[in-house]
């Protein structure tokens, strides 16, 4: 017998830890909400629907349940509990609050905005007390600037008989394209740029499409043009990491042969199964996502394998 059934099943859910600046921009406040069904203070969190990314149900939980607008940035925890289905597993993403009111509601009754310390004094549980402190960690900034995307699948290069910057997506990679576009509008995009690549560009149409927005074309960061100079590749992510006046995210399609080595250049290092600590290239699969924030050396760094439904969700 397996340990999942042992267990019970496995129940996926996610949440947001949702924050605002303090007054007069200072130190910053934690929503926290009362659930009159277990009559305790929680962070807003809900199950996946079937066929739903665990960070599209962590934003779409924070919506509904304190009626506010959220951005998306670094990941947090992945908290598990008991429930009496099984196992509850919850991951937590850290969101910046924007418009709305919160209305009480079946599921929530009360909302409060605390400092940290007064969050996590209020807050029922343990695992929930864990998330509150991970929002005020100091190894760097809790939203993003950058999400560089490598393109989706576009087949194999011997099959196809034109220039290679010709060559399009795949059926695969179109089908990635459109995950992309209902993913990355969570971290509020407000620039799309692509590598010279036609694959490239078709990666971001989509989500294009989707936001509005036009696709400006980078030389610097196409495969070819950075290995012949990487200065200028970096130096365009370094201006990019930088924060923008309208806190808004840029979004960059890329290639695999740039990808691992400007992050390498940047100081993000990656920590695989039973390897030692930054030993190991940073992974680029196609189709994959870099969410970054922070400055070279000082930048947190979530890897998006891919942006599939969760397989653990249950219909």
């Amino acid at each position: 017998m397996s340990p999942l059934s042992e267990a019970g099943r496995l129940v996926p859910a996610a949440g947001g830890l949702l924050w605002r600046p303090g007054p007069d921009g200072g130190a910053p406040e934690v929503a926290v909400v009362h659930r009159p069904k277990y009559d305790d203070w929680s962070l807003p969190k809900g199950k996946l629907e079937a066929g739903e990314h665990p960070l599209i149900a962590a934003a779409r939980e924070v919506r509904e349940e304190t009626g506010l607008s959220a951005t998306v940035g670094r990941r947090s925890l992945r908290t598990s509990y008991p429930v009496p289905e099984g196992t509850k597993r919850v991951d937590y993403w850290v969101m910046r609050a924007g418009a709305g009111e919160f209305t009480p509601n079946r599921e929530v009754d009360e909302l409060r905005w605390l400092p940290v310390t007064e969050a996590a004094r209020v807050c029922s549980h343990e695992h929930d007390r864990d998330v509150v402190a991970d929002l005020v960690r100091d190894d760097g900034p809790v939203m993003p600037t950058v999400v560089l995307v490598r393109h989706g699948r576009a087949g194999l290069r011997s099959e196809w008989n034109g220039p290679d910057d010709e060559r399009p997506l795949d059926r695969r990679g179109r089908a990635q394209a459109s995950r992309l576009a209902e993913v990355l509008p969570e971290f509020g995009p407000s620039k799309l740029l692509s590598a010279p690549p036609l694959r490239c560009r078709q990666t971001l149409e989509p989500l294009a499409e989707r936001l509005g927005l036009d696709i400006r074309t980078v030389p610097e960061l196409g495969e070819d043009e950075f290995s012949d100079d990487p200065g200028a590749g970096l130096a365009l992510l370094e201006k990019l990491l930088a924060p923008r006046p309208d806190g808004g995210v840029t979004v960059v399609c890329s290639q695999g042969g740039a990808i691992p080595s400007a992050l390498l250049h940047l100081g993000v290092r990656w920590e695989g199964h039973g390897q030692a600590a930054g030993q190991l290239f940073p992974p680029a699969a196609k189709g994959s996502v870099w969410v970054l924030g922070g400055r070279p050396g000082a930048l947190f760094g979530d890897y998006y394998r891919d942006v599939d439904p969760d397989p653990d969700a249950f219909s």
